[in-house]
């Protein structure tokens, strides 16, 4: 049987290592949960925040078979937990993602300068309670908020800019999660409005105002169009990792 683990210090240990802060998030019980099959002294486990899931300890079908609801992207931490996912969900799409180095040392002179290119006609604001509520509809805003549990909760830990056009929301920057000492960057642009540089513009004023709370900006990257976005901010490539990306509807049985 699955369950949610409430003293996650129990799994820790398995987690040793694994520089994500999504499972940060879930360690420090800022957001996030762990899920394990034994409670008392469990040897595997899952930290699913948002619609990741890390898989850590000794591979256990059974916490894969019982994938939270939805969309989910299986991250396994090493490559018995990738044949574990790949018996459970074989028509699991295989990706390649890219991890970010951690420890950016940002020129923030340079990342103000790239904010005085926002072209005329377009206004670039904090995600505050009215921008939050804008976010929800469109599916290109709505992961800026959507991995909080409530509204109240984002404007707490929360942290995001977007760029405006005509009142609507075009481009944007903003906590995907939060951890105690940083945040993880989530950035999108709707179609028509890319190539602009206006994810450059968001996600530099995002990282500035982080900074002036001793936040770390943390990225990850989906894809090298990702990659070279936050090369371009400052950040280094560190490496690439195999994830899993399984439809709401895959079921096991």
């Amino acid at each position: 049987m699955i369950c949610e683990l409430s003293d996650v210090s129990k799994v820790a240990y398995l987690f040793e290592g694994w520089q994500e802060t999504l499972i940060t998030s879930c360690l420090q019980n800022v957001m996030g949960k762990i899920y394990v099959s034994d409670l008392e002294s469990p040897k595997s486990a899952m930290a699913y925040v948002g619609c990741f899931a890390f898989y850590a300890g000794v591979p256990d079908k059974e916490l894969v078979r019982n994938k939270p609801n939805g969309f989910v992207i299986m991250t396994p931490q090493n490559k018995e937990w990738e044949a574990c996912i790949e018996v459970c969900f074989p028509t699991a799409k295989k990706v390649t993602r890219y991890a970010i180095k951690k420890d950016t040392k940002f020129d923030q002179a340079y990342l103000r300068s790239l904010i005085k290119n926002l072209p005329d006609g377009y206004e670039l604001k904090e995600i505050d309670g009215e921008i939050y509520d804008m976010c929800l509809p469109d599916p290109v805003t709505r992961d800026f908020v959507s991995s909080f549990e409530s509204k109240e909760k984002y404007l707490e830990i929360g942290r995001g800019m977007v760029i405006l056009k005509s009142g609507r929301i075009v481009a944007g920057a903003s906590s995907y999660t939060r951890y105690r000492e940083g945040i993880e960057i989530e950035v999108d642009t709707v179609e028509q409005e890319r190539r602009k540089g206006l994810a450059t513009i968001a996600c530099a004023a995002l990282i500035l105002r982080c900074l002036e709370e001793g936040l770390y900006p943390s990225w990850d990257a989906q894809n090298m169009h990702s990659v070279h976005l936050a090369e371009k901010l400052g950040y280094e490539f560190d490496h690439e990792y195999t994830a899993y990306e399984v439809s709401a509807e895959e079921r096991t049985h």
